[in-house]
C-alpha cells in the first residue's frame, strides 16, 4: 500500500508545488511508483508535469462527480498525475453539504494506493476544507519553509491544525520532515532562520536544502520538472539529493 504524504504550507510561494513536482520526478526515476494528486486548484503540480489542466478529468471529478479514481489519473514518464482544474475552487462550497465531507479525498486514494510506494498531495496555501481533506488522507505531512523572516509564522498554526486533526479525525498523521527551500546559505537571516526551525522541530529537518535558483523558476514553464529540464543545475542536483534523503529516511 502506498505511503501518503501531503505536502502542505498555509503560506504561499515556499516552494510546495516546486517540491512535489521534482520530488514526484526524481523518486520515479529511482523506480518507485509514484502519484501526484494535485489538489490545488491553481493546479500548478497538473502543469508542471506536462499535463494539460484544461482537458483533463481530475480530483474534482473523482470528489464531486464520483468517477473513480483510476478514471482521474494520466500517467507521465515523471509519474502518474491525479490532476487539478479551476473547478476544484468550488469544491471547498460544493463540499460542505456532502456526508463524511472530511474524506472523499481519503477514500478516493485508498482505491488505487495498491498501485503505488508513494502519493504526493500538493494542498492549496491555506488551512479550509480542502486542506483538511489532505490531512485526513495523508500518513505524514512534508512541509517546505523558506529561508526567510516571515517563514516561521503560521508555522504554529499549521502544526495545531495537524494536532486537532490528529485528536479528531486521523490518529496515525504525523510529521514526515520540514525541508528548507529557496535558501541562500550566504545570508545571516538564512543561517538564523535554519536553526530556528531545526529548534522547532528537533530531528525533522532534512540536511539536504533547496537553494534559490532561476532554473527552478523556469522549468515550469516548460512543463517539466527540474531534472528533465536542466540536469545539471543546481536545482536538479539539490532535488536529486533530497529524493535520495527521503528514500533513506523511510527505511
Amino acid at each position: 500500500m502506498a505511503k501518503t504524504i501531503a505536502i502542505v504550507n498555509q503560506k504561499g510561494g515556499v516552494g510546495k508545488t516546486t517540491t512535489c513536482v521534482n520530488l514526484s520526478a526524481a523518486l520515479t526515476e529511482a523506480g518507485k511508483r509514484i502519484l501526484l494528486c494535485d489538489f490545488d486548484p491553481q493546479a500548478n503540480s497538473t502543469s508542471g508535469m506536462g499535463v494539460d489542466k484544461t482537458v483533463s478529468r481530475g480530483v474534482y471529478d473523482v470528489l464531486i462527480g464520483s468517477i473513480p479514481a483510476r478514471e482521474a489519473i494520466t500517467s507521465t514518464r515523471f509519474g502518474d498525475v491525479m490532476p487539478s482544474n479551476k473547478a476544484l475552487a468550488g469544491a471547498g462550497i460544493e463540499l460542505i453539504g456532502m456526508e463524511q465531507r472530511e474524506s472523499l479525498l481519503k477514500n478516493a486514494l485508498e482505491q488505487v494506493a495498491e498501485d503505488y510506494d508513494y502519493i504526493f498531495i500538493d494542498c492549496p496555501p491555506s488551512l479550509e476544507l480542502l486542506t483538511l481533506n489532505a490531512l485526513c488522507a495523508a500518513d505524514s505531512i512534508l512541509v517546505p519553509v523558506q529561508g526567510e523572516y516571515y517563514a516561521l509564522e503560521g508555522l504554529s498554526d499549521l502544526m495545531n491544525t495537524v494536532r486537532i486533526v490528529r485528536r479528531s479525525l486521523n490518529p496515525r498523521l504525523e510529521l514526515e520532515g520540514v525541508l528548507l527551500t529557496m535558501f541562500d546559505g550566504r545570508t545571516n537571516l538564512a543561517l538564523q532562520v535554519a536553526e530556528e526551525v531545526k529548534h522547532y522541530f528537533p530531528g525533522k529537518v532534512y540536511a539536504t536544502v533547496i537553494p534559490r535558483n532561476v532554473r527552478l523558476s523556469e522549468a515550469p514553464s516548460h512543463g517539466k520538472p527540474i531534472t528533465a529540464y536542466d540536469r545539471t543545475s543546481r536545482g536538479a542536483e539539490a532535488y536529486t539529493a533530497f529524493a535520495a534523503e527521503f528514500l533513506k529516511k523511510q527505511h
